[in-house]
């Protein structure tokens, strides 16, 4: 299979899984199986975040500290793809992955056309309202003259990739809810090695600056679309696995149900999605009270603790279906050992690559700069190492949300993040800022964003409550039971 190509990721993955199963901390089959999921999902994440590492390095050294910030705070409103997106897709993967484990072959086709219709209608508005009223939007943040410029002028271009973004979280999640990540890792990896590519032509070659970055981004995923749609509906696309089942294009997107499903599900992972969108805005106004030189460094440390937080993407995602494939077939007790497995399995990646980069912080931190007087370089490094504490705490936060997605109990991940960032993060970050606390209240933040929703998650998760909660959505009102 596609899945057991030898990959460096996936052996350093497998060995740390295999080195827990000998310490009797998870089954070896497992492991293995939990192995093949996430690791084309984590090489997935590492390209996209690359990529958006890339994109701030590249109008960085193109244009400056300022084109940095413009771009870290234009995030947000771009983010809301994601979120969108996201939400949808938290209940496609659930939908999805439960059907594929019962064998409802005919019941997935329906799932994703009805998400496809929901992405569309959600983020189109969206698109149009960021495009208008961009510099408006900027200012919220900021109030340089040079960022709100640079910031809107980004922010109005890769508004139209809004619709593409969530689509392709529909397809991605449509493929591993059916037990295939390798798909969509070649797909959306493909899709960012070529956002690098246009960026870097459009951003140096044409000199289009914060533009070109924008422009490329949404040229990259028109690209991600157009694989996905042709994948689903043809069955074949050059370089991916034929597909295992194709989706009529022209079958009914409206489905009371199915949508009522997608709603209920996806509307707390929307909501959490949304939660840290929405709270990024005041919170990188607050930052931005620090001075534009420790908020072009904040928004550094946040690339490399995106790129950080890829293992999260493949486990979280293997969780989701794992343990949605087991609850289909109303499996409970294998579902719970997977959910607890795979969290433990999470932990000991996320330790091995947080230790790598604590060490490598400062040179890894230089990349993104020409000119380090442009950036302030000391409060990076220590951002980063600060991050790589906090990120331990995200391993656990993550997976236990992807177990808990795949059940359709997505509210407590929504509290969770919401406590997260508005009872923690914010205002640990507003005392710094306001305080002589100082920058001790920026790393006090870092570390409370993640460990109060790690806290609840786990908590949650431990409850059992997720598996009665999976019964009202498996197809067939499946029982519980083994």
């Amino acid at each position: 299979m596609a899945s057991r190509v030898p990959n460096p990721i996936r052996l350093l993955i497998l060995w740390i899984g295999i080195g827990l199963a000998r310490l009797g901390l998870i089954d070896r089959e497992r492991a293995r199986r939990t192995t093949d999921l996430a690791w084309p999902r984590i090489v997935t994440g590492l390209a996209r975040m690359s990529k958006s590492a890339v994109d701030i390095a590249m109008v960085g050294i193109a244009v400056g500290g300022a084109a940095i910030a413009g771009v870290g705070y234009a995030t947000p409103f771009w983010g809301l793809a994601f979120t969108i997106g996201g939400g949808v897709a938290g209940g496609t993967i659930a939908l999805v992955s439960q059907r594929y484990g019962a064998r409802r072959f005919g019941q997935v086709g329906q799932s994703i056309r009805s998400s496809v219709l929901l992405v569309v209608l959600i983020s189109v508005p969206f698109t149009i309202a960021f495009s208008i009223f961009a510099s408006e939007l900027i200012s919220i943040i900021s109030d340089d003259p040079e960022v709100i410029e640079l910031g809107s002028a980004y922010l109005a271009v890769v508004a139209f990739g809004m619709p593409f973004a969530g689509l392709n979280l529909i397809g991605s999640r449509a493929f591993v809810g059916m037990d295939d990540a390798w798909t969509p890792m070649v797909i959306r990896a493909g899709g960012a090695v070529a956002n690098i590519a246009f960026n870097a032509f459009l951003i140096f070659g044409l000199g289009m600056g914060v533009v070109g970055a924008a422009l490329g981004t949404v040229l990259a995923n028109v690209f991600v679309t157009l694989a996905f749609a042709i994948l689903l509906v043809f069955g074949r696309l050059p370089g991916v696995p034929e597909a295992e089942m194709t989706v009529d294009p022209f079958g009914t997107y409206v489905d009371g149900e199915v949508i009522r499903s997608l709603i209920t599900i996806g509307l707390p992972v929307f909501g959490r999605n949304l939660v840290w969108t929405v709270a990024e805005i005041p919170l990188l106004s607050i930052v931005d009270l620090f001075g534009t030189d420790v908020a072009s460094a904040y928004i550094v440390a946040r690339r490399i603790w995106a790129l950080m937080n890829t293992p999260g993407w493949g486990f979280g995602l293997a969780a989701s279906s794992l343990v949605g494939q087991e609850l289909g077939t109303g499996a409970e007790r294998t579902a719970d050992r997977y959910g607890r497995e795979i969290i433990r399995f999470s932990i000991a990646v996320y330790a091995v690559s947080a230790a790598i980069v604590f060490v490598f912080a400062e040179p890894i931190t230089l990349v993104f700069v020409d000119d380090p007087a442009e950036l302030s370089v000391p409060v990076a490094v220590t951002l980063v190492q600060v991050a790589c504490v906090a990120i331990l705490f995200q391993g656990i936060s993550g997976t236990t949300e992807g177990a808990l997605n795949a059940a359709g109990d997505t509210r407590w991940p929504f509290y969770a993040q919401a406590l997260g960032m508005f009872a923690g993060a914010i205002p640990l970050t507003y005392i710094g800022a306001t305080t002589p606390l100082g920058l001790y209240g920026l790393y006090l933040a870092f570390v409370a964003e993640t460990a109060i929703p790690a806290s609840i998650n786990y908590y949650r998760f431990g409850t059992g409550r997720w598996k009665a909660i999976s019964r009202s959505y498996r197809p067939g009102g499946t029982d519980s039971g083994e």
